[in-house]
């Protein structure tokens, strides 16, 4: 269900790229939540560094929703960079997955096949 991979990139640096390949690929950056950050400054002893993006593809998201409104749960898709060990990961839950453990409605497997395909090539031109 997860897409993660490594990259030898530093955290800083995935993170900053991740803006510009989320755009150029058609998606928007809703929101990005410094997790780590927030952990540390709630007084929790968190050693590792991860930043959620929220992405969304606006009428593939609607298009969704159209079949089932429910997913508006699941939506949008996000994007973490985080450390593991000192290793710096970049992951997703792939949306084929996620979407169709929560709906069985088969009308939607092309448009989740379409960001499933977006999303891994966010996260694969990330890593390189």
């Amino acid at each position: 269900m997860y897409y993660i991979v490594d990259t030898t990139k530093s955290f800083s640096q995935a993170a900053f790229d991740l803006e510009k390949v989320i755009t150029r690929n058609g998606y928007g950056l809703l929101h990005v939540h410094d997790f780590g950050n927030t952990l540390r400054s709630k007084g929790v002893g968190f050693n590792s560094e991860c930043k959620i993006f929220e992405v969304c593809n606006p009428s593939l998201a609607s298009r969704i929703l159209q079949y089932d409104m429910r997913l508006n749960t699941a939506l949008p898709c996000r994007i973490s960079i985080y450390t593991d060990n000192g290793v710096t990961k970049i992951g997703t839950i792939q949306p084929v997955k996620m979407l169709f453990a929560l709906s069985q409605d088969i009308r939607m497997l092309d448009i989740a096949n379409i960001v499933d395909s977006d999303i891994t090539n966010i996260v694969d031109a990330v890593r390189a």
